[in-house]
């Protein structure tokens, strides 16, 4: 017998991390890279890593699916297999009796994951947590909160008692959120706050998201001058809800004073704001977004519908002359802002008016981006006990429908645009002067792209002037501009 087989070597311990779902999760994933270095572990890309971790997305069925099909196929691959994010920490214990491949872990894991992980290795199996609303777990009054002790709320972790902390980790000393870039390139998800309050009737996202809760603005701006020193010169910010940030901190403005701060960063050359209730825009964060310089005019609001009976089911603010006059209000202080929002058809009790109110909506509003998305049932929320259910074909049906307009008005409105200047953060080089990059009105992933000819003497990261030549659908076509974009103006 060798010495091999008397004494088998134990386990190496890598760790290979898989994100699905949004840019939140992404800064959840950076937390978890950082935390299991500093714990000793290595993460690998490769298919023989000895677990595999996958943060799950819950917010809709085709992401649950999605999320199933991929632990799934990792557990084929024979690594151990760890499910954490929101599926994970939605359904607990019920996940775990379904998917016995999996080991299922809770947001409160994250602060001590590398210890979870190590167990995991060892075939240790510990009971999954029992689902709960996580709303509970903090003081229903906001300004109660940042003091409370809590449970651990994703992308909000701190480093302190973490010793040696390996290079890459940011930022390098204080009390600051643990993050590793597991990406390269210009831009990057900065999280500004976790959790909601808001009570839509067809969303789960509060239940096992949790209560609102800020980001102090020291440890914001202390993470976006981190990012910047590893090539980021474009921040989103994002949450589950933007607008309300610093209500929790005493400061319901706060988000005023937070934006000059971080577009005042060396080395950031842009900064777009995710995910904005049309409930909580106020004339002074619309004047701040559309007049400071480096943050985008870019309002990513989300409108759901535009049928006032429809919106007060959804528990939700608005109707379309209302978000008509606010939008009337951010184009008179930026006639060139960028606008897209995400709609949702079949929801209970939704009739044909209801639909032509929308699609009357949508042909006046002049979007940059839409987002059509047929109304599902989400477990434990008021809107799957509501009566006037559709049927599943009706509300495709509908969708189709939607999703083609939206696609006409998306090609108009980048039509709208040939003459402007834009300024193009360059993302990729296509060769021959040629790069892919996004203006300010484009979010990464969600929207759309414009491609710059003719450049020369710049690179991927750097913000150069273009104007816009044609639109490719969603797309744009611009041509480089030699001289500043300011000295250009439209000709």
């Amino acid at each position: 017998m060798s010495s091999s087989q008397r004494n088998p070597q134990p386990p190496e311990r890598t760790v290979s991390l898989v994100t699905l779902g949004c840019a939140r999760n992404e800064v959840d994933s950076e937390e978890l890279a950082a935390r299991l270095e500093a714990a000793g572990w290595t993460l690998s890309g490769s298919e023989d890593a000895s677990v595999v971790l996958v943060n799950t997305c819950g917010f809709i069925e085709a992401a649950k699916q999605e999320s199933v099909s991929e632990l799934l196929d990792a557990a084929g691959g024979g690594a151990k297999v760890v499910a954490a994010g929101c599926l994970a920490e939605r359904y607990g214990s019920v996940l775990a009796a379904e998917l016995p491949e999996a080991e299922v872990l809770s947001f409160d894991d994250y602060g001590d994951i590398g210890a979870r992980l190590d167990a995991v290795l060892a075939g240790e199996r510990r009971p999954a947590h029992e689902p709960r609303d996580r709303r509970r777990l903090l003081p229903i009054a906001p300004a109660d909160r940042s003091a409370a002790p809590g449970s651990h709320p994703p992308g909000h972790g701190a480093a302190t008692g973490i010793p040696d902390l390996p290079a890459g980790l940011a930022p390098a000393s204080g009390p600051r959120t643990l993050r590793r870039r597991l990406s390269g390139g210009p831009v990057a998800p900065l999280k500004i706050a976790s959790g909601c309050d808001r009570r839509c009737s067809f969303c789960a996202i509060p239940a096992f998201r949790g209560a609102f809760l800020s980001r102090p603005p020291e440890d914001l701006v202390a993470e976006a001058g981190w990012l910047a020193g590893h090539g980021v010169r474009e921040l989103v910010l994002v949450s589950e809800n933007s607008t309300s940030y610093g209500k929790d901190l005493g400061n319901p403005r706060l988000l005023d004073e937070l934006l000059p701060a971080l577009a005042a960063t060396a080395g950031i050359d842009r900064i777009r704001v995710s995910y904005l209730q049309p409930a909580e825009m106020r004339p002074a964060l619309i004047e701040v977004m559309t007049s400071t310089p480096g943050v985008a005019p870019y309002f990513d609001l989300s409108f759901q519908h535009a049928s006032g009976r429809v919106l007060r089911a959804m528990r939700r603010f608005g109707d379309r002359e209302r978000f008509g006059a606010l939008l009337d209000q951010v184009r008179q202080d930026c006639p060139d802002a960028g606008v897209r929002s995400n709609f949702i058809v079949g929801f209970p009790g939704e009739t044909d008016a209801d639909v032509a109110e929308l699609q009357r909506f949508l042909s006046e509003a002049r979007l940059d981006a839409i987002g059509v998305f047929g109304y599902s049932d989400e477990d434990g929320t008021e809107a799957a006990r509501l009566e006037g259910q559709l049927d599943p074909a009706e509300i495709a049906r509908r969708v189709d429908d939607l999703a083609g307009l939206a696609d006409e008005l998306m090609a108009q409105r980048a039509a709208d645009r040939v003459g402007e200047v834009a300024e193009v953060l360059l993302e990729e080089d296509l060769g021959d002067g040629t790069y892919l990059g996004r203006a300010a009105h484009q979010a990464p992933e969600v929207d759309g792209t414009t491609t710059v000819r003719g450049v020369t003497g710049a690179a991927v990261g750097d913000m150069v002037p273009a104007r816009v030549a044609e639109g490719e659908g969603v797309d744009l076509v611009a041509d480089w501009l030699a001289v500043p974009a300011a000295a250009a103006g439209r000709g």
